[in-house]
């Protein structure tokens, strides 16, 4: 894998990664504060109240509301054997479980909400990129999504060996065909992590919280495990102090990559971050030929067109479209990862006639979509000549974490025209003539609108709804209203 540089960006609410390599913006990562929750954190909490008509217990864990705990979240089943031998489990009752005064130690799984308190549970998971450590379990799982049984068997086989009294794992679906040395880094990580939690949980008072879900820079390096990260650049001294004190815990080969950045001019200017941002949220991508791709995120699906442009080449129009198609598969992959695109993804690639290239064209799609970390899977091409393919959704695409749907188009990415609107308009007068008696009616409109009303060359329009309706229509520009959006007053 490419050497890499994290550049962590931080204001009072807002805190923003980035991954280059080689220069180029390949990821993005952003969280804000308001939108964090602490479903992951785990506390040294204290039961309150048993409530064994509704089988749970409140528990303290030090929020403004009691969090709730009920018995099928406990770690503590009793397993029967019924008739036909099927294996059971039946949760004992919430006195036998928990009682009053109780210090124990819970995960959160559920954000208050409203009057509620969070959701607890006992039955504690770390999570890191590829693994999930369970811990006082020796049990080795693996994904359902991971399919190849060879594969399934690998993963096992490599994890095992992993597993001792501090607990066993399940491997994570993004862990289908890495390295020994990946799981054996996770785990590493994961391990440590657990006994820092025990041995906060021996040292800290209840009400205390021994975990909390890693805030961004931190939980970036831990997902980049394995990743040869060549620099770690930080704007906030406070940050750095964190993310220092985090490696030096549980990733002290990258201690030495880590520095203050201390630059007159913003870290994300410096490496043309923000620029790299805005570029990607537009629809257009221009390729360095002459070419480009149109990129339309929707909610079911993503597309992409690929388009000739300018590049007219320098031999026959095959090679040309050939030529562009290769180079759209080297930028696809790029932006699928930047964009954070996920779930279906078709590309309509420009018609290719030899099936040679169309091969080629794949082939070259799929070797560069393997430097993506989250799991693609390319599908070839249908019979209308698209190539169908998938990408695992690991977070909201950057659109949709910086942007909301326009308020004019609803999302359509489309407005109605001038000219619609102000046939909606006379529409509008007549159907409110027929309904009600008026001396005359008031239109307030966009001023596009407006003026196209009363301009010279469609004054025609309104002379002669004048005439229809026998009445008088004023126009009046509302400077405020949508293009689309108007009202029809009666005077």
């Amino acid at each position: 894998m490419n050497c890499a540089e994290l550049l962590v960006n931080v204001t009072p609410s807002e805190t923003r990664v980035a991954l280059i390599e080689s220069g180029v913006l390949k990821e993005m990562h952003i969280e804000r504060e308001a939108k964090r929750g602490i479903v992951g954190n785990i506390y040294k909490g204290k039961v309150t109240r048993v409530l064994p008509g509704m089988q749970s217990a409140f528990v303290d864990i030090g929020l403004e509301k009691a969090a709730f705990l009920h018995a099928s979240d406990i770690v503590s089943h009793t397993e029967c054997v019924d008739e036909n031998e099927k294996k059971q489990f039946i949760v004992k009752k919430i006195s036998e479980l928990v009682r009053e005064g109780q210090d124990i130690v819970v995960q959160v799984v559920k954000d208050p909400l409203g009057t509620k308190g969070a959701r607890l549970t006992t039955d504690i998971t770390l999570p890191s990129r590829y693994l999930v450590f369970m811990p006082e379990n020796s049990h080795v799982g693996v994904s359902q999504r991971i399919e190849s049984e060879t594969e399934r068997e690998r993963l096992k086989t490599l994890v095992e060996p992993l597993c001792d009294e501090l607990g066993g794992f399940i491997v994570r679906t993004a862990a289908e065909d890495v390295s020994e040395d990946s799981l054996i880094q996770d785990a590493t990580f994961l391990k440590r992590l657990w006994r820092k939690v025990l041995e906060r949980k021996g040292k800290y008072p209840v009400k205390s919280m021994l975990y909390g879900e890693l805030a961004l820079a931190q939980r970036v390096l831990r997902d980049f495990v394995g990743t040869q990260i060549q620099s770690i650049q930080i704007d906030s001294h406070i940050t750095y102090e964190q993310v220092k004190e985090f490696l030096s815990e549980f990733m002290p080969e990258l201690t030495e990559n880590v520095s203050l950045y201390s630059g007159t001019l913003p870290l994300f200017d410096v490496y043309r971050v923000e620029d790299g941002i805005q570029k990607a949220l537009g629809k257009r991508v221009d390729l360095k030929s002459g070419g480009y791709l149109i990129i339309e995120q929707t909610e079911a699906m993503t597309t992409i067109d690929v388009n000739t442009g300018a590049f007219v080449g320098h031999r026959n129009l095959a090679h040309t479209i050939f030529n562009t198609n290769i180079e759209a598969t080297q930028s696809i992959a790029h932006q699928l990862q930047l964009r954070n695109l996920g779930g279906i993804i078709i590309i309509d690639f420009i018609d290719m006639q030899e099936n040679e290239h169309r091969k080629r064209v794949l082939e070259s799609l799929t070797l560069a979509l393997k430097s993506d970390r989250a799991r693609t899977n390319v599908n070839g091409f249908t019979q209308l000549g698209l190539v169908e393919m998938t990408r695992k959704r690991t977070r909201e695409s950057l659109e949709r974490v910086l942007c909301d749907d326009c308020q004019s188009c609803k999302g359509r990415g489309t407005i109605k025209s001038v000219e619609t609107v102000c046939y909606e308009i006379l529409r509008e007068i007549v159907r409110v003539h027929h309904l009600y008696h008026a001396e005359k009616y008031v239109v307030y409109a966009a001023r596009d609108v407006a003026e196209y009303l009363i301009n010279e060359e469609s004054h025609a329009l309104l002379a002669e709804l004048e005439v229809f309706i026998g009445k008088k229509v004023e126009i009046k520009i509302e400077p405020y209203y949508h293009q689309d959006q108007f009202d029809v007053v009666m005077m």
